[in-house]
């Protein structure tokens, strides 16, 4: 299973993804962080991800076989995270044929309406159930995807 982690400015979304699925019993799991810049492909990599690159290209190259991609919502939006996220990026990430697991981060001229505002830490376990929950097979029965 290969996971795809992209991330951008300081890398703490990333990170705290990394931490907590590295703790989990995914079988055959590939954890490769991707980072819009070096620092935040740096902090990602420390957190545990199995490897990393920085830029466009390598989200480019990852999306197209990754089974998850998990990160702020922003990835889906060129121009978002100050800059970082590029049109191909964007494109790339929306036209994967991955599970996408976002999180509903409200920064960078993006708002999510109708979503309770939690920590980045409780937005990271949520998306580690949902990871969890889709390969069990549950689909979105419990309302954490």
């Amino acid at each position: 299973m290969k996971i795809v982690l992209i991330d951008g400015q300081g890398g703490r979304i990333g990170s705290l993804l990394a931490a907590r699925i590295k703790k989990e019993p995914f079988p055959d799991l590939t954890l490769i962080a991707i980072g819009t810049n070096a620092t935040a492909t740096t902090a990602m990599l420390k957190a545990g991800a199995d490897s990393g690159a920085t830029g466009e290209n390598p989200v480019v190259v990852a999306c197209r076989d990754a089974d998850f991609i998990l990160g702020p919502i922003g990835i889906l939006s060129a121009d978002s995270l100050l800059g970082e996220v590029t049109p191909a990026m964007a494109v790339a990430v929306g036209q994967s044929p991955a599970q996408k697991i976002l999180l509903p981060v409200n920064r960078c001229s993006n708002h999510v309406v109708g979503v309770s505002e939690m920590s980045l830490s409780e937005l990271a376990d949520r998306a580690v159930d949902c990871v969890k929950e889709l390969l069990s097979g549950g689909g979105n029965t419990s309302g954490k995807c």
